[in-house]
């Protein structure tokens, strides 16, 4: 079963290449509320001293305008990456008044969808599509799906690693079409093998009774203030948040066997009208309710565990930028927020995904046909919902498998790549993150999730008391640690710079919101355009 993951672990190995498998570059974007000192969603706007949510490269809000979204550039080396994660915390801590940033993936108290302010970019026409594309999210889903955060691992393999690997594929292709290839056989085993991210740093199994008002569905009630499911990892993961049951309702499934079908897909999906949608309407008594009444809005609106993912350039479209340059690094999504780290994520996890990430690329991967497309959303669901229960079963291929067998034979197979990354960086970290992230698959009580609905037991607190403890405690962390003058002054060069470039893009439109709309979805997907 994972004869190409030894052969070609095997080979790297004997040619003495194994420092082409490190260097990858990692960059992190995180979701936070901020709430105020009740602990309930900010109704502040975003602070102007945080710049422009519209053009800051590390500071800007996703849906809402109190969900901040912190970004770290592509930066080679998880230290780095997380101490410039930790530097933005400290700046933005320095910045808020009498808020703090709520530590879990799953909201606190919310006083029903009015009390969810939708981000707000300005009234230029490019900010207007960015606050209307929110605005037609509200109305497809409701608002409260959207202000559920997370924190998003991307991650691209070290460019001098391409030409040796190629050498294990030979055929007549390109460089950048080896590249996309390889990059969509890491994204198929991804989603093979999600559900052991899920398991593993799944941390959100209780909600705020407040988020469902007061529906619990199949949830339990904890107290009387929260829901559960006694062995849940990710509910935010799962029926009440982000999943695939929205991708069956309308009929928009992604492929993933090569860039070209996952290109073709979303752009039906962005240019077909969905009656659904059409009920909606799209402007109405004067005002945008959303971009279109097509399937998507734009491609952004797929949700997806794993994205490939090449940046766009002059507010171009995501699959116009993956058609004219490939795919550049792939961005996992599926990771909550741990409540139990400052930052939401550890050194330890950081170097669990870089390793698994190249697990997924050496390991074989098929195409995904329509039966395992199945299995891997009922994986995904079943991890999610009853992860943690002994007795769960998974599909793996045609037989039903322990979750706890399945998830220790994989990381038993990641042992030899931890060994290499360990020699090429002369460090012991990737082997300490493997053997951690073992005992917590042999053991339950180890995960996030349980241990967070332990804590709640012992301390006999609900979700909204114990996250908001957390969240204090995290604030009082970060901020023990002062930013130096230096990346004080860094920080605040880009909010300057940003607010600046915001203006010129404000004062740079020369058309009405109609028409850019009409030009912007009337542009045409781009001839191929492959490199040698």
């Amino acid at each position: 079963m994972y004869d190409q993951l030894h052969s070609h672990l095997g080979r790297i190995t004997q040619d003495r290449q194994q420092n082409l498998l490190s260097g990858g570059k990692i960059g992190l974007e995180k979701e936070s509320l901020r709430v105020d000192s009740e602990g309930k969603i900010s109704q502040q706007p975003h602070p102007s001293s945080l710049g422009s949510a519209l053009t800051n490269p590390y500071i800007t809000t996703d849906y809402s305008e109190a969900l901040l979204e912190l970004i770290t550039p592509p930066i080679r080396g998880i230290s780095a990456t997380l101490e410039f994660l930790e530097k933005i915390h400290q700046f933005v801590y320095g910045q808020l008044k009498h808020e703090s940033l709520w530590g879990a993936s799953m909201p606190c108290v919310i006083d029903g969808e009015s009390s969810i302010p939708i981000a707000d970019y300005g009234p230029s026409n490019l900010g207007m599509m960015k606050t209307v594309y929110r605005r037609g999210l509200g109305y497809r889903y409701g608002k409260m799906m959207q202000v559920i955060a997370g924190i998003h691992f991307n991650y691209s393999l070290p460019d001098p690693f391409w030409p040796y690997y190629s050498e294990f594929f030979p055929g007549p292709v390109s460089k950048r079409e080896f590249i996309d290839d390889r990059y969509f056989a890491l994204t198929r085993n991804l989603q093979r093998y999600g559900w052991l991210i899920y398991y593993l740093f799944g941390a959100s199994p209780a909600i705020c009774k407040s988020f469902v008002n007061g529906q619990p569905g199949t949830l339990q009630q904890f107290d009387a203030t929260t829901y559960y499911l006694p062995h849940a990892t990710s509910l935010r993961l799962g029926d009440i948040g982000y999943n695939n049951k929205i991708e069956s309702e309308i009929g928009i499934k992604a492929c993933y066997d090569s860039l070209d079908s996952y290109i073709q897909c979303l752009t039906h999906a962005i240019e077909t009208s969905c009656p659904k949608y059409e009920r909606i309407g799209v402007k109405v008594a004067g005002e945008y309710r959303q971009l279109n009444t097509n399937f998507l809005q734009i491609e952004n609106e797929y949700y997806s565990t794993v994205r490939p993912k090449q940046p766009s350039v002059n507010n171009e479209k995501p699959v116009h930028a993956l058609r004219q340059r490939g795919v550049q690094y792939i961005e996992l999504r599926s990771l909550d927020l741990d409540l139990f780290e400052p930052l939401g994520i550890s050194n330890g996890q950081l170097h669990f995904l870089e390793a698994f990430m190249i697990f997924c690329l050496l390991q074989e991967s098929p195409r995904i046909d329509a039966a395992e497309r199945q299995t891997i959303d009922s994986n995904e669901i079943n991890t999610a919902h009853h992860g943690r229960d002994p007795a769960l079963k998974l599909m793996q291929g045609q037989k039903q498998v322990p979750l706890q067998g399945w998830g220790q034979e994989i990381l038993h197979e990641m042992q030899a790549i931890c060994e290499v990354l360990d020699e090429a960086n002369s460090c012991s970290d990737y082997g300490a993150a493997l053997r951690q992230q073992t005992a917590v698959m042999q053991e339950a009580a180890l995960t996030p999730s349980a241990r967070i609905l332990h804590e709640m037991r012992t301390t006999e607190e609900g979700f909204f008391e114990m996250a908001s403890r957390h969240s204090k405690i995290h604030q009082t962390r970060i901020c023990e640690h002062v930013l130096s003058s230096q990346d004080t002054e860094f920080f605040t060069d880009a909010v300057q710079q940003s607010l600046q470039r915001q203006l010129r893009i404000e004062a740079s439109d020369t058309v009405s919101f109609d028409e850019f709309l009409e030009k912007y979805f009337q542009e045409t997907l781009p001839e191929k355009a492959v490199t040698a």
